[in-house]
């Protein structure tokens, strides 16, 4: 079976992401899906903000983070969601939770990877978290990302 034909059938896990208090447009979902060669995850996000200027850059960060809620305090809305998923103790861009960016394309961006990072029984429970900014894959700890906008956490189909 390809990857493209996978997207019609159950995914096993899937997070429903929602956007802050601050950014309450931000809807989306990630499906997950388990193959012998890794994990497909696809992910589809609608109401992300617009560039500030006509040639600005919609990309945000896109992770995976080793905490189980979307919940936090004021000054960090998904605190509780920690730092990247890292089991490895990898440098980043090289944490199994660090994924592809989003683009933004007035304010919908669709992504597809295909990782050998983890399995979807590892990831189970966790989170995945939509930054405000494009993560430069170079600073450390997290690539200089900016705030977390949304945040959904990945569980088993079915159980959403």
């Amino acid at each position: 079976m390809d990857f493209i034909s996978m997207l019609r059938r159950r995914p096993q896990a899937v997070a429903r992401i929602r956007g802050s208090a601050e950014y309450p447009g931000i809807i989306g979902s990630a499906l997950f899906f388990q193959k012998k060669e890794g994990v497909l995850v696809a992910a589809e996000v609608f109401g992300l903000p617009a560039p500030e200027e006509v040639c600005g850059s919609p990309t945000f960060a896109f992770h995976i983070h080793s905490g189980g809620t979307c919940t936090g305090n004021a000054g960090d809305p998904f605190a509780d969601a920690l730092a990247h998923y890292n089991p490895q103790d990898c440098p980043h861009p090289y944490h199994a939770g660090d994924l592809p960016p989003l683009f933004g394309n007035n304010g919908h961006a669709l992504l597809m990877v295909l990782t050998d990072r983890f399995t979807v029984q590892e990831v189970l429970g966790k989170t995945v978290i939509i930054h405000a900014d494009r993560d430069d894959f170079t600073s450390q700890p997290s690539g200089d990302a900016g705030k977390k906008m949304a945040c959904g956490q990945i569980k088993a189909f079915g159980a959403c």
